[in-house]
């Protein structure tokens, strides 16, 4: 965030504060799940969700589009619990005939998602470590360690972008701009 503030101020600008212990304790109670200790700090410091007045009842999940990357935002715990309760099974993994190769299971909190909810990042709240889902391919596990690992990937992402590095990404008054 830091990174997003130094060199977008307008988008960290736009960006709304953390969640607070009673919002998760809430959103807890009603996904019927412990969130993992990172999840929980990163929610505390910075929690996305869209002001009740921007949200749209339409799209599966709202935010801030565009950071850490095109067509994809990070969600605030109204969005997350939405999506973990389109995903979430009775049974606890989806397909249930494949306990051991699912698709989803409801130990994995999605915090990144594009807007439909095919495809994003979760946390899995026994060990902590993030994964990936696409709706119609293979799931990804353990795709890194923890969600510091993760975040670290996304400031090198920033700082590539700052040095004028990548491709499809530059700053622009004070914003993120994809092309």
């Amino acid at each position: 965030m830091g990174l997003l503030r130094e060199h977008a101020p307008s988008d960290h600008a736009d960006l709304p504060g953390p969640a607070t212990e009673r919002m998760l304790a809430a959103a807890e109670g009603r996904m019927g799940i412990c969130l993992h200790a990172d999840l929980r700090t990163w929610l505390l410091q910075n929690s996305l969700d869209l002001p009740e007045e921007d949200f749209d009842d339409d799209v599966m999940c709202c935010g801030f589009d565009g950071f850490p990357d095109e067509g994809s935002f990070f969600l605030g715990v109204r969005a997350m619990e939405r999506l973990y309760a389109n995903r979430s099974t009775s049974c606890g993994f989806d397909p249930p005939d494949q306990p051991d190769y699912p698709f989803w299971r409801n130990e994995w909190i999605p915090f990144l998602s594009d807007q439909d909810g095919w495809r994003g990042k979760f946390i899995d709240v026994r060990d902590g470590r993030v994964g990936s889902w696409f709706v119609g391919e293979i799931t990804v596990t353990g795709e890194y360690e923890s969600m510091a690992q993760y975040f670290d990937s996304v400031a090198q992402t920033l700082t590539r972008i700052a040095d004028g590095s990548s491709p499809v990404c530059r700053f622009t008054e004070g914003r993120l701009v994809w092309s």
